[in-house]
């Protein structure tokens, strides 16, 4: 494959101004988990959720917006949408991508939705590289989508409390090919099919579809189908999957150590799970951010921590910023950029 350089050339973002507080999750609990524990152990002061407004595809399309914004970029210079939205939006059978074609104005651009729950994003930025490097006639990707999977939380299941940090947004990523700063550089992804059905939302598909006793309970099924399976697999792969992607991923961006990470992008999770992966990586706490004031809002996490570390000041020029995330299915990945340029990196 031909050398060529791919670079964000902007990013965007949309964070509704309603939140859930980490009381108001320990009280939908029905007492099985307290405020202290909801913010100290699942690591949720409060998180974004949805306004009356806030579908999933206006989200990721105010999201591509406001990169338009940020970069002044004219939409009809967009080839190509590809949208890393979620499934569950505004009509089902609709094509997001397509919505926010129309939405921004993009003109010129065709467009296809993607899907690999809470890792699209990294998943994606694969793609659009891949895509940008191999057709002359695709100089302009934009990425975008919205997530608000934690409509389909119950609370009350003692088993999901690894989803009760589910938040909703949106993001946008703008790529470029012949770029000298922000390049994207390696990725690496691991797939594990045996946890296909581990989790998701039980009722209203094709194999239990609603029936008229069931649709209040169906918008409230996301589950784990297996749950001891499940978490007994994840113990047991999650972390030395994550170590090897990033590994990998260092390699692939021309032969980069983990001594090499300046700023490592986390999606939430659990805060001793954050604090393992910095420590196994050899990183302090200010090369990074923990979203407690976000939650998980799936795939959006990775622009939303880029952003984050550029505002306060923790991605520098020059920096090398990982990003890692996964999805349930199960699928886990890493990717790296080099922010800014090589050459103007404080030393």
């Amino acid at each position: 494959m031909k050398e060529e350089n791919i670079g964000i050339a902007g990013y965007g973002l949309y964070i509704p101004d309603t939140f859930m507080t980490a009381k108001e999750i320990a009280d939908a609990t029905k007492g099985v988990w307290s405020e202290e524990a909801v913010i100290e152990k699942l690591g949720v002061r409060r998180k974004p959720v949805p306004g009356a407004h806030d579908g999933t595809q206006r989200m990721g399309a105010l999201a591509a917006a406001d990169a338009i914004r940020r970069t002044g970029i004219d939409p009809a210079e967009i080839d190509v949408i590809l949208c890393v939205g979620e499934e569950w939006k505004e009509y089902g059978l609709t094509t997001s991508a397509l919505y926010i074609q129309n939405e921004i104005g993009a003109v010129n651009a065709w467009g296809i939705d993607l899907a690999n729950r809470c890792c699209t994003t990294l998943s994606t930025l694969k793609i659009a590289k891949d895509m940008l490097i191999s057709d002359d006639e695709i100089d302009t990707i934009l990425i975008a989508g919205g997530y608000r999977n934690g409509d389909f939380v119950d609370y009350t299941d003692k088993n999901m409390s690894m989803m009760y940090n589910l938040a909703a947004g949106g993001c946008a990523l703008i790529l470029k090919k012949g770029m000298d700063r922000n390049l994207i550089l390696g990725s690496h992804i691991i797939a594990d099919g045996s946890l296909a059905y581990a989790a998701a939302v039980e009722i209203g598909g094709i194999n239990r579809p609603f029936t008229p006793d069931t649709v209040e309970e169906g918008y409230k099924s996301l589950r784990l189908l297996d749950a001891e399976n499940m978490k007994n697999r994840l113990n047991e792969v999650s972390l030395p999957n994550w170590y090897r992607c990033i590994d990998e991923s260092l390699r692939k961006s021309g032969g980069l150590t983990r001594a090499d990470i300046d700023y490592l992008g986390i999606l939430h999770f659990k805060r001793s799970q954050h604090k393992a992966i910095l420590a196994e990586m050899g990183l302090s706490e200010d090369q990074s951010i923990y979203l407690e004031d976000y939650g998980h809002i799936g795939q959006v996490d990775q622009v939303l921590t880029l952003s984050l570390g550029l505002e306060q000041g923790k991605i520098k020029e020059g920096d090398i910023v990982t990003m890692i995330a996964a999805g349930i299915g199960y699928v886990w990945a890493s990717t790296c950029i080099r922010w800014g340029r090589k050459e103007d990196k404080v030393k």
